[in-house]
């Protein structure tokens, strides 16, 4: 028991760090989009190639992406006085180098932040009446200014130097054809919700260090390709069984085509053994790409089909969709093989589930394996917050997963004719006011210690409903 407990508190701090990571960097999503749009469409080699234009690519890249950057990380620290500091010494390091500093931004902005906030914690109740703006203005102003210059002249160029010699490493793995083994790190990596922070925080900046000299890079496919997943997916629908069968389809459109990778997680999560086609369909894409020589211009976010055509420079085209399709063939025949092999398990374990649940509730129920969490009944006798009127779904970054379970919650909430907010968040950003929180199982230690006075439920599958349906049952119940 012990050891288990160590292992999910283990689990929650990596994910914990990854999302303080990838949370740098998905608000500024959009910016790094337009960066590579106009990069692949205005550049020399482009699609439609234009001097003027293309002159935006230099600035944005060396400039506004690392300050956006380091602004963004301040602020999750300090707020906006912490992201002000926060860009304004990411400056220093921008200027002291000649590559895009991302990673000297994710340092020095939450750096900075945390020492103007810990200034200000050191001075308060110590400033004069009628001084109070005086004292905030300049504190962080020569802060910024000395931090500002001290990375302009050390951390700069020692960070250069870290992100060179990570650069050199990548390249070594493309040139000696070991790139594939990364995905026995990503895939697992992806199932535990540490995928943005994998693409994010670590593939993206080196990528775009190479897409600066090279055009394009191959590491922006690395966690984006939806190969992998369609491939599991496809495989549920075939070979899968129950509930887990029925929604697949569903979730195979949402992920390939919405981009929401998080959608076969819990798919993976209820088979383990299935990691081994995920990265089989990993390596198999990499080796693809690696082969005809493909790249993105930039990160595609999120990892649908539609964003990664998008970014594909001219001519790289046969090459993503053979990498995408070979993956989804690989993981299939492999998810596949598992699933038949372990059919007969599976129904044994789903009709001992739905007996137990029936014997529970005293009717047919649901397959127990889809969700899991508290029961309708318990959720009665543990008593849902009386007068509720905020739910929370909430997912790492709170863009994908939280937003289209918000969406079907919200659905049923407004049908059921409910005065009750539904919204989505990231679970590093979860409002105080929240009565209700709606999580992923494997995310739901992180959203309680963030949130520990609010109700919190449990899911395991984003598609099926049948937990949304208690729970607006009960709350129906309440008026």
């Amino acid at each position: 028991m012990e050891q288990q407990q160590a292992k999910s508190g283990f689990r929650v701090k990596v994910q914990h760090f990854g999302s303080f990571l990838s949370g740098m960097i998905m608000p500024n999503i959009g910016a790094f989009i337009a960066w590579g749009l106009i990069t692949a469409l205005f550049i020399p080699t482009g699609w439609y190639p234009n001097e003027e234009i293309a002159k935006l690519v230099d600035p944005m890249i060396k400039y506004l992406l690392p300050l956006l950057i380091g602004y963004t990380g301040g602020k999750l620290v300090y707020d906006t006085r912490g992201g002000v500091v926060g860009a304004a010494v990411t400056m220093g390091a921008v200027v002291g180098t000649s590559m895009p500093m991302f990673l000297g931004a994710m340092i020095l902005g939450p750096l900075a932040a945390w020492l103007m906030k810990k200034f200000d914690k050191l001075i308060e109740g110590k400033v004069k009446a009628g001084f109070e703006m005086l004292v905030n203005n300049f504190s962080a102003g020569i802060l910024a200014g000395i931090l500002a210059i001290v990375s302009l002249k050390t951390i700069g160029p020692a960070l250069q130097a870290v992100n060179t010699t990570m650069a050199s490493g990548v390249q070594y793995l493309i040139d000696h054809h070991l790139l594939p083994l990364v995905s026995i790190l990503v895939e697992p990596g992806k199932v535990l919700f540490l995928n943005n922070a994998i693409n994010q925080g670590v593939l993206a900046p080196l990528g775009i260090d190479q897409a600066v000299n090279t055009g394009k890079s191959i590491l922006f496919l690395v966690e984006t390709n939806p190969g992998p997943g369609l491939g599991i997916l496809l495989a549920y629908t075939i070979f899968g069984s129950g509930t887990a069968r029925q929604t697949a389809p569903g979730a195979a459109i949402i992920q390939f085509l919405g981009g929401i990778h998080e959608i076969y997680f819990p798919y993976v999560l209820m088979k383990p053994a299935l990691l081994i086609g995920a990265i089989a369909g990993g390596m198999t894409g990499i080796i693809t790409f690696n082969l005809f020589n493909v790249g993105l211009v930039a990160t595609a976010s999120p990892g649908s089909i539609f964003a990664i055509l998008a970014l594909t420079p001219r001519g790289d085209y046969l090459g993503i969709i053979c990498g995408v399709l070979f993956a989804t063939l690989v993981s299939f025949a492999v998810s596949a093989v598992i699933l038949k092999t372990s059919k007969a398990t599976d129904d044994a374990e789903l009709k001992t589930a739905e007996t137990k649940m029936a014997t529970m509730k005293g009717k047919k129920a649901m397959v127990a394996s889809a969700v899991v969490g508290t029961s309708d009944a318990e959720l009665a006798a543990e008593g849902i917050p009386l007068d509720t009127r905020k739910i929370i779904f909430a997912c790492d970054a709170g863009m994908g997963s939280s937003a289209m379970g918000a969406s079907v919650l919200r659905n049923k909430v407004k049908k059921a004719g409910l005065d009750i907010e539904v919204v989505n968040f990231a679970i590093s950003q979860l409002p105080s006011d929240a009565d209700i929180v709606v999580t992923h199982r494997d995310l739901t230690d992180r959203a309680t210690e963030k949130l520990p006075k609010a109700y919190h439920i449990s899911v395991d599958n984003f598609l099926n409903s049948h937990k949304y349906d208690e729970l607006v049952e009960n709350l129906s119940g309440q008026k």
